[in-house]
């Protein structure tokens, strides 16, 4: 077993360095399945995209590269899981039921080698964030992926340019704010989960690289937040042999460990 775990890329366009880079990566991912020490495993926790709506095709040939790379990825037997964020929503339709991606739009637990793990995009860490929690129930109320599927490409591209630009503003306060503060969110939310079958948490969304141990009702759990890619690209590799943060290249070639 070897997860490799990224969030938080917000991808603009195919040409950026973040896109290249992430390709870089990909292929990396593809390469090391030939390899005694394949990858088993990529989990995508959310905000790979800076606005992905749905399976319209403006996205899917915007970032053409990366869907053929994940789509090959996938084919050769890598398992791959896309967490929802708050700026790539609805994918269930292109994702799941055309590429075979399994896509979640909430946290879900996963046994991986010896460790209970728990993972999800974050978007509820901070409670004080009354903005971007109204805006995160309206955009999952009942109507909103159905629109989202079937207004035109353009109307829904105009729409989601605004929302990802409110979603950036509502959740502004919680990035800017001391990372102290944010590692107390963290771990916070997590003592307030019922859920206590896992070992490690791992979230996104704050855009803060984190990585702190608490104690829950007598077992300790590690907490993993991923930081995003606006600092330098970064994954973090879960194995039988390793659980820790590694930088990526300008290339996109995972280096050493941090």
């Amino acid at each position: 077993m070897k997860a490799f775990f990224i969030s938080d890329l917000h991808l603009k366009d195919s040409n950026e360095p973040s896109s290249k880079i992430l390709l870089g990566f990909l292929l990396q991912l593809e390469n090391s399945l030939e390899t005694t020490d394949p990858a088993t495993h990529l989990f995508l926790v959310g905000d790979i995209f800076d606005l992905w709506i749905a399976s319209h095709t403006f996205f899917i040939e915007k970032f053409k590269a990366i869907v053929d790379q994940l789509k090959l990825l996938k084919s050769k037997g890598l398992e791959i899981h896309y967490f929802e964020g708050n700026h790539d929503l609805y994918l269930k339709n292109f994702w799941e039921n055309e590429l075979g991606i399994k896509v979640h739009s909430n946290a879900s637990n996963f046994r991986l080698g010896k460790i209970n793990v728990r993972v999800e995009h974050g978007d509820l860490i901070n409670p004080e964030d009354k903005g971007y929690l109204f805006l995160y129930s309206f955009l999952r109320t009942q109507p909103m992926p159905w629109l989202a599927k079937n207004l035109p490409s353009s109307l829904v591209k105009l729409i989601g340019i605004k929302a990802s630009s409110a979603s950036r503003e509502y959740t502004s306060v919680t990035k800017h704010i001391h990372q102290d503060k944010i590692r107390e969110l963290i771990r916070n939310y997590v003592m307030s989960l019922e859920d206590q079958k896992f070992e490690l948490f791992i979230s996104g969304h704050v855009h803060i690289q984190d990585d702190q141990r608490l104690t829950k009702e007598g077992s300790e759990i590690r907490c993993i937040n991923l930081g995003s890619w606006f600092d330098f690209a970064k994954c973090f590799i879960l194995s039988d042999s390793e659980a820790q943060f590694h930088k990526i290249s300008s290339e996109g070639i995972i280096l050493n460990k941090e």
